[in-house]
């Protein structure tokens, strides 16, 4: 067990600690964080049985200043940098919750190290203003400050969900720690659907069979002749990455939305020829449409967010996931569970951080704190995994011979 002490400020379901827990042998020192996050942030408070005191920062509650931990976590809300949401960019008012969070940790709690997640546009162009005035608010406060950017795939997660964290190191004499690089293995989506076994929360999350949706129905009877939900996952090519949604697997089949819209009238299903052919008519023109369809698992998937927890079947069943495969999906451990299982709870399962990707990150900063990482003489560095590529402010000699 680690000598290391941490704590989370707006945790939502806990991806962030419980990959802490992993990374430093013992359970966190308390949770801050607000009211707008207390629905979300109940199932992480639950799952440790309400043994560690959740303080509600604008409920004039807080840590008593001799119980601080060397290093606190947090997951705000990526809305506002992220391109599937809407109105996203740096005046987005989400992204309030990454200044004030950094505001009150840096400025009042003080850490040896905070660190948290938020979207790969908090690395790139569009977060640029938000990324500096974060930057501004560490060095205000003797900070410096580096920035990971990372696919969850490369941390043995069978999602093609990029992720950027940040990470504020005080008492460094200026430096800058450089991470590890990752490329794990991972087990497809499908297999680990498959190896869930806990026996509790198994309700699927959504109750229609994926076989009575009318897109999917197409595939199965028109494309193939009448043919299983088993058997038509069993025969996806295991290389048609992200998973396969409805729509995307007719128009690879070669058919057209004018002969979904017939198959459509002539099926019953009267309300779905007008958007078939609208759909044929938009992508005539060059334009692009909406694919949110029936979501076969097959080797990996795209980030587990929006539709989703309600689109993505079993591989052998015929039924949408569950809520522990959701969980799962996102690493959460066998014996976590939902305050309340719900469809309306469900998007707290994706709103946070895979906790193997989280882990990694953790285990990075206890190797930071036991001066086991290169420290370089800048105050800003950005690193990104995929492409093992670094880019900082200040020219440093030692990266080459480091990597080398």
């Amino acid at each position: 067990m680690s000598d290391i002490t941490h704590a989370s400020i707006v945790p939502l379901i806990g991806g962030e600690t419980i990959a802490s827990h992993r990374a430093f042998g013992k359970p966190p020192m308390h949770f801050m964080s607000y009211e707008a996050f207390a629905a979300n942030d109940r199932h992480i408070v639950n799952y440790y049985k309400d043994e560690v005191p959740y303080y509600v920062l604008d409920n004039d509650q807080a840590p008593p200043a001799n119980e601080r931990a060397d290093v606190v976590a947090s997951v705000c809300p990526c809305a506002g940098l992220s391109m599937m949401s809407h109105g996203y960019g740096d005046q987005n008012e989400n992204n309030q919750w990454l200044t004030k969070t950094a505001k009150y940790i840096l400025g009042e709690y003080k850490p040896k190290v905070f660190w948290g997640e938020n979207a790969p546009g908090f690395a790139g162009k569009i977060g640029t203003n938000i990324r500096n005035e974060m930057k501004e608010i560490g060095r205000d406060n003797g900070y410096t400050m580096s920035v990971y950017r990372t696919k969850s795939l490369l941390h043995g997660v069978p999602q093609v969900r990029e992720r950027s964290f940040y990470f504020f190191w005080k008492d460094t004499g200026g430096k800058v720690p450089v991470f590890n690089y990752f490329s794990r293995e991972y087990t497809p989506i499908e297999e680990l659907i498959r190896n869930v076994k806990s026996n509790f929360q198994t309700q699927p999350i959504s109750k229609k069979k994926p076989s009575d949706n009318p897109y999917y129905k197409y595939i199965l009877e028109e494309i193939h002749g009448g043919i299983s939900h088993r058997d038509h996952s069993a025969a996806i090519d295991p290389t048609s990455a992200r998973g396969v949604d409805a729509f995307s697997y007719i128009e690879r089949a070669g058919h057209t939305y004018h002969q979904v819209a017939a198959w459509m009238e002539a099926n019953g299903y009267e309300r779905e020829v007008d958007k078939c052919n609208y759909k044929h008519e938009k992508l005539a023109n060059g334009g692009s449409i909406m694919r949110r369809g029936v979501i076969i698992p097959k080797d990996r998937i795209g980030a587990f967010v929006g539709h989703y927890p309600t689109m993505l079947t079993h591989p052998d069943e015929d039924r949408f996931i569950n809520y522990r495969e959701a969980m799962s999906i996102m690493g959460l451990p066998e014996d976590f569970e939902l305050v309340d299982a719900s469809p309306k709870v469900a998007n707290h399962i994706c709103q946070n951080v895979p906790v193997q990707t989280a882990t990694d990150m953790a285990t990075e900063v206890m190797a930071v704190l036991n001066n086991e990482r290169l420290m370089v003489d800048s105050d800003y560095v950005l690193q990104y995994n995929g492409t093992k590529r670094l880019e900082y402010e200040t020219k440093i000699d030692t990266l080459e011979a480091y990597f080398s």
